[in-house]
């Protein structure tokens, strides 16, 4: 067991924005198989493909109507075999989606469950009875805009949806939901996937009594995906998800996934407390790691940072973190940071990130400088983005497909893209960036491969330095080998004086915008990192 998953990097590949083969404007599978090649060459150690099961779409995925068969609009199950043969051919560990909370309401089992109270289904989502007055069971809001529970005439009763209408929730009090979920995952790591991302997985478990959640003063309406306009932020959500009953089925779990050789689970956790949450379902009995929203989020303060880090490095005993500053629900961190166009930035962003102690998952894009795309309004496909205009726009800006080079469509596609790419992505392409040594690209990808090279960056233990704002400093430390790690986050110079005592010499190779090293003082340049090894 080699423990692959600890400290690697994995390439989030989002299948619909990737790479087009049909001329359809949707990306697929043999899209990605014609870009692995690619994505091996920057250094990374896995793919985590966004959801290409069958679906209706609402969604785009997320909503699942058969987990164990490939949606045409992607391909076909024998196009995924070939995209897990020639991954493992490059070297390159392939993960996937899985969405257990919720499915589709086209899945067979839920078209079933609706029909009566009394069918074989009946029990596997989450029905309740109205109020005597007819309304729904509870206060219970959903993440997507409005009350979360929808009306089914033919049961007379309301179903959960945290999501969603059109995401019912599956009920795991029932054991029979839990085995076939658990047969589900199954059914991909017999066919040789080498991990499992598992979407909003502490939704999986409700308040088996639907006890209303507490409302939230006004002040404490922030979150973690959602804005606090959203009804959502209005509630602490005790009784929706993150319930305890999930700890033994996490456990349960681990134990499928422990039968096969060094595969991974890394869950997404969203909850009141992301990091506590993260600590408690992560460890040797439940997942291989959890990352949060944590820092998918608006603040780019290295004491942001540093908290953030330190505090879940103080609540986490034996898991593993994973770290991510982009993804396809929140806007490329470039944007989000107040440096799109600035090179030097995206590329310190990369770096920033896989300095962390744990594993990163970076966002197709992310490597490119990729800004977040504006998407008219008449154009959005994004139902959450739709429902929350113009407040909030949805997720579509990051989402836009991959511009292979400066054409139309950015090369992703010869038909009509499903969403536009723009003209600024298309100077960013693929194609531009391999002909400039220069590029975003080209730093991100020597980067990656000099990070291989350093087990302290990989695997290390990390302890925070003091530093005053904007210059984040901290110590990575491996088997006898201790890496000093230095940013500066703004874009103006900014000097910092080693604690007293350490000695240190400039690691090279690394290829970032450095900084100087004179006696005991760094000068650090706009956007300056610096590594160095101690004594």
């Amino acid at each position: 067991m080699n423990n692959w998953w600890r400290g690697a990097v994995i390439y989030q590949v989002y299948p619909r924005s990737f790479k087009d083969t049909n001329g359809d404007g949707v990306g697929d599978l043999p899209g990605i198989v014609e870009g692995l090649d690619y994505i091996a060459s920057l250094g990374v150690d896995a793919i985590w493909i966004s959801p290409f099961f069958k679906s209706p779409m609402a969604d785009f995925g997320y909503d699942i109507a058969d987990y164990r068969d490939v949606d045409p609009l992607f391909g076909t199950l024998a196009d995924f075999d070939a995209l897990l043969a020639k991954a493992h051919a490059l070297g390159l560990k392939v993960m996937i989606d899985q969405v257990l909370s919720h499915c589709s309401d086209q899945h067979a089992w839920f078209q079933e469950s609706r029909l009566s109270r009394d069918n074989a289904k009946a029990d596997w989502y989450v029905w309740a009875d109205p109020k005597e007055d007819g309304t729904p069971p509870n206060n219970w809001m959903s993440l997507f805009g409005g009350v979360a529970w929808r009306w089914e005439p033919r049961r007379e009763q309301y179903y959960l949806h945290n999501f969603l209408g059109a995401q019912p929730d599956l009920n795991f009090h029932n054991p029979a939901v839990q085995q076939a979920t658990l047969d589900n995952v199954q059914f991909w790591l017999d066919r040789g996937v080498d991990g499992m991302r598992l979407d909003a997985i502490n939704f999986c478990f409700h308040d088996a009594q639907l006890r209303d959640n507490p409302p939230k003063p006004k002040d404490k309406r922030v979150g973690r995906g959602f804005s606090p306009d959203n009804p959502y932020a209005y509630q602490y959500h005790y009784y929706n998800n993150t319930r305890p009953e999930m700890l033994p089925f996490l456990e349960r779990l681990r134990a499928l996934m422990d039968r096969y050789p060094d595969v991974a689970a890394l869950g997404e956790i969203s909850s009141e407390d992301s990091l506590a949450t993260t600590a408690e379902y992560t460890g040797h009995r439940r997942l291989h790691m959890g990352y949060s929203f944590e820092l998918l989020v608006d603040d780019f303060s290295a004491g942001y940072i540093r908290d953030t880090v330190a505090r879940l490095e103080a609540a986490m005993d034996d898991g593993w973190p994973c770290w991510a500053i982009s993804n396809h629900d929140v806007p490329r961190a470039v944007s989000r940071w107040g440096g799109a166009g600035d090179d030097a930035f995206a590329a310190q962003l990369v770096a920033l990130v896989c300095s962390l102690r744990g594993s990163v998952c970076l966002y197709q894009g992310e490597e490119l400088g990729l800004s977040e795309a504006q998407v008219p309004f008449e154009l959005l496909q994004d139902p959450y983005g739709k429902a929350f205009w113009p407040n909030f726009k949805g997720r579509d800006g990051c989402r836009t497909p991959l511009p292979w080079r400066d054409a139309d469509a950015g090369g992703f596609t010869i038909g009509q893209p499903w969403l536009p790419v723009p003209a600024e992505h298309r100077a960013r392409s693929i194609a531009a960036q391999q002909a400039d040594a220069d590029s975003v690209l080209q730093h991100v990808r020597r980067f990656l491969h000099w990070r291989r090279t350093s087990p302290a960056l990989v695997q290390g233990t990390i302890d925070f330095l003091h530093t005053d704002e904007p210059v984040l400093a901290f110590l990575r430390e491996h088997d006898g080998q201790r890496v000093l790690v230095v940013f500066n986050l703004s874009a103006e110079p900014r000097r910092w004086t080693l604690p007293e005592g350490m000695v240190a010499t400039a690691l090279e190779g690394h290829g970032l915008t450095g900084a100087t090293l004179n006696a005991d003082t760094l000068a650090l340049p706009g956007r300056g990192s610096w590594f160095g090894a101690l004594a």
